[in-house]
């Protein structure tokens, strides 16, 4: 035990947020942050979903120039997002792009819970929007993953009317038939998840994320009923039609290349014989 805690002190272990249970760093990280132990899956940061999910240097990041304003003027607010900034080193919740994945051109979204609970503001709705718009314009698929606590209080309606801005995105995207995928991670939850994160034309989840609209204590609290055990999980989900896949991250990017495939048909250099 003693030789386990010095190992952890020197960064050789870490501590499972699901299990609790000490796992060795290099087996952790191979499995791209997921306990060996108990499977669980630990949040990532925008950077690390890119680097674990597109093709090595794919990536190309696009509207990156657009960041929240204070339109409320809501106490504190423009402090907590510049303070959130430096912390992360991001401009806002998503961050958007071009990249490959298993050779197919997509365009991406990803969410970052780590800033501001990777609410949706008006700029997240409008970089959203955009990367459809973008995927629209040019017939790459676009994947947008998840990870998102709903739209962000201190815009008010601002960040509310995000919802109607995104979801009919998806539908001139879905207009033009070009494939839109969706990822949902650890959590999926409110006007993020009532808008255009439901409306994907394949939706994955990792395993255990919690997805759905309110949260299950405050369920409880208002409507004064007991919620069926893990009644916002993935596999609940996938259980009851909402969700069409499972998926552990180790085979989140092979399972989106085989749907890349289906929905896009073979690579030219796969028709071509090379």
């Amino acid at each position: 035990m003693a030789t386990q805690a010095t190992d952890a002190a020197a960064g050789k272990w870490v501590k499972c947020a699901g299990c609790k249970e000490l796992v060795y760093r290099k087996q952790f990280e191979a499995l791209q942050r997921v306990c060996p132990l108990c499977n669980y899956h630990q949040r990532l940061r925008a950077s690390e979903r890119i680097a674990f999910t597109a093709d090595e240097g794919s990536f190309r990041e696009m509207f990156a120039d657009i960041v929240s304003a204070d339109p409320l003027g809501f106490p504190d607010y423009g402090d907590k997002l510049r303070g959130v900034m430096r912390q992360t080193g991001m401009n806002e919740a998503v961050v958007t792009g071009e990249a490959s994945i298993g050779g197919y051109p997509v365009v991406l979204g990803v969410l970052d819970f780590h800033f501001r609970a990777g609410t949706m503001s008006a700029a997240v709705g409008t970089k959203v929007a955009k990367s459809m718009e973008h995927g629209r314009e040019t017939g790459r698929p676009v994947i947008q993953f998840i990870a998102s606590g709903g739209a962000r209080v201190h815009e008010g309606l601002h960040a509310l009317t995000q919802m109607a801005k995104t979801s009919a995105a998806v539908a001139r995207l879905q207009a033009a038939k070009v494939p839109f995928l969706v990822v949902l991670t650890d959590p999926s939850m409110a006007g993020v998840m009532a808008s255009y994160a439901s409306l994907g034309d394949v939706t994955l989840a990792e395993p255990g994320a919690l997805i759905g609209f309110t949260g299950p204590r405050v369920i409880e609290q208002t409507c004064r009923i007991k919620l069926p055990p893990d009644h916002q999980t993935s596999e609940f989900q996938l259980d009851h039609g909402m969700v069409d896949l499972v998926c552990d991250r180790i085979k989140l990017k092979p399972t989106l290349t085989a749907l890349l495939k289906a929905l896009m048909g073979p690579l030219p250099e796969t028709k071509e014989g090379r």
